[in-house]
């Protein structure tokens, strides 16, 4: 059985590490600074993270800048896989964000705008490289909209069918933000999870909610999902990578052993 990821996420604003609740916005003093993105991906690696993401929610010139520094300096000092996101609008985008040193670029909004993106990158580098980061949120029952524009604008397209046609364009692995759950600690959107996790022949990351242990194991157990992604529980330090995968032991959710350390 395929090992299952814990994944910490930086949303990083201007070079800092921030963090909101149901995707609130800086200009709406929605975020608060939480820390130096380099010096909280060098206490992942520390503890055991099997990947970190990287989102650059500055989304300027400026912040691009600031966020190729951000990654080079991290993967000059973490052994980890770095995924990055945000701003990513063209093949151009992803080559200078793996020449700085991620091995996954993630889009979302870019995507949706020019579906050809995502078959342009998985030619160019590989579906194993391409991520597609879907935010969705629960309209009307058994229906979740895409949201574009880091989950403001509302697209009307349904969450299940737009993960499926994305795996068709190549993206080798889907990221599932949950827009109600998102930061309210109150546990991971497991129905719209299983859903996609069933629908797609790609790795599926649940985002979006982790307030507990047992949430983890949740969309993991009942979402099928492959990884999942936090930020909150590790930033103020509820919890450590290694207390995640120790608990996800217990319940008989495989993790990697090798990097199991003591909670």
């Amino acid at each position: 059985m395929l090992t299952k990821r814990v994944i910490p996420c930086l949303d990083v604003h201007d070079g800092k590490v921030t963090r909101g609740v149901q995707f609130g916005r800086a200009e709406d003093g929605g975020l608060r600074n939480v820390g130096d993105p380099v010096e909280l991906a060098l206490r992942y690696n520390q503890q055991g993270a099997d990947e970190m993401v990287f989102f650059d929610i500055t989304a300027s010139a400026h912040g691009r800048a600031s966020m190729v520094d951000v990654i080079e300096r991290t993967a000059a000092q973490c052994f980890m896989p770095l995924t990055v996101g945000g701003g990513i609008r063209s093949v151009e985008d992803m080559r200078t964000m793996l020449q700085a040193g991620a091995d996954k670029i993630s889009i979302n909004s870019s995507a949706l705008t020019h579906p050809e993106l995502i078959t342009a990158g998985a030619e160019r580098f590989g579906s194993q490289c391409i991520v597609v980061s879907i935010d969705a949120k629960r309209t009307r029952p058994g229906f979740w909209e895409v949201h574009s524009h880091g989950g403001r604008k509302a697209t009307g397209l349904d969450a299940v069918e737009w993960a499926v046609r994305a795996y068709h364009l190549g993206a080798g692995e889907i990221v599932l933000n949950s827009i109600d759950a998102d930061g309210t600690k109150a546990g991971y959107d497991c129905v719209v999870t299983r859903l996609v996790s069933e629908s797609v022949g790609v790795p599926v990351v649940a985002s979006g909610g982790a307030g507990n242990l047992d949430h983890m194991a949740e969309v993991l157990l009942e979402g099928k999902a492959d990884a999942v992604l936090a930020a909150s529980v590790f930033h103020y330090g509820q919890y450590t990578v290694a207390q995640v995968k120790a608990h996800l032991a217990t319940k008989g959710i495989p993790v990697r052993p090798e990097q199991l350390a003591h909670p």
